[in-house]
């Protein structure tokens, strides 16, 4: 297929009620500004900031997202099992046991650019057991060998461990873009093999917290290390993450630029 371009939005972790508004509100028509042919979304903290639920994952679906990547909290809502079964376009990380409900990649065919291959990992520095996502990673690029590009959403709490993924992976797909931290890294590039990278993308969702939570019971709980259970942020929010421009006869991203928009309060 003659090289074409093609134009991926990602973006960091959604939170809560005020990260699904974010969306609801700007998504569909930041789409269209910006000629967006597929938009990512990692939607694992859009309940409350702990997982995500069936009627959740379609709202998201109808404000404009094509795909749902998810990460370490995708089994703090039971009901969302079946759901992974039963939907191609919300996937888990792959390097969970194979048994476990839901698929790890995803394919979204794109006319007259080929098709798209997505694939979720998670970290294991700092984060509960998992498969080695270097093996997982491997193994799932098998199986996207037809695909014009390929994004990885890296779900990891070191930078060190994003890092090195990204590093393993240059050349070898379009994108290596992190999530989990939820704060925006400065560190968007285009690796040495063709391949975007960005350590995170940031979070989508209420931007005066401390990563999405209540500023004042966070702040309060570092001081007195009084234990209590945090409740999302309100106020001005804000929708992040990356645009990477991909050209598909090669598979190379051409580029890699951040987004950090205001979505109003």
């Amino acid at each position: 297929m003659p090289g074409s371009n093609l134009r991926v939005l990602f973006l960091g972790d959604v939170f809560g009620k005020a990260g699904r508004k974010c969306l609801e509100t700007r998504l569909s028509a930041f789409r269209g500004t910006e000629k967006i042919d597929l938009c990512i979304v990692n939607g694992e903290n859009a309940a409350g900031g702990n997982g995500i639920t069936p009627k959740i994952a379609d709202n998201l679906f109808t404000y404009g997202a094509d795909i749902i990547t998810t990460g370490d909290h995708i089994w703090d809502r039971s009901e969302i099992e079946d759901y992974l079964d039963s939907h191609p376009y919300i996937i888990r990380p792959c390097n969970y046991v194979a048994d476990a409900p839901g698929k790890g990649t995803a394919v979204w065919e794109l006319p007259g650019k080929g098709c798209v291959g997505i694939i979720n990992l998670i970290g294991r520095v700092f984060m509960k057991p998992s498969d080695s996502p270097f093996y997982a990673v491997e193994q799932a690029l098998e199986t996207l060998s037809n695909c014009s590009a390929v994004v990885v959403d890296f779900h990891a709490e070191a930078t060190s461990e994003k890092i090195a993924m990204g590093r393993f992976l240059d050349g070898k797909v379009s994108a290596v873009l992190g999530t989990h931290t939820h704060v925006q890294t400065a560190d968007p590039s285009i690796l040495p093999g063709g391949t975007a990278y960005i350590t995170d993308a940031g979070m989508t969702g209420p931007s005066d917290s401390v990563i999405g939570l209540n500023k004042d019971e966070i702040v309060s709980n570092y001081r007195y290390q009084v234990k209590r259970r945090f409740k999302p942020a309100c106020g001005s929010l804000r929708m992040e993450g990356v645009i990477i421009d991909i050209d598909t006869g090669t598979g190379k991203a051409l580029s890699i630029t951040p987004v950090k928009e205001s979505c109003g309060e």
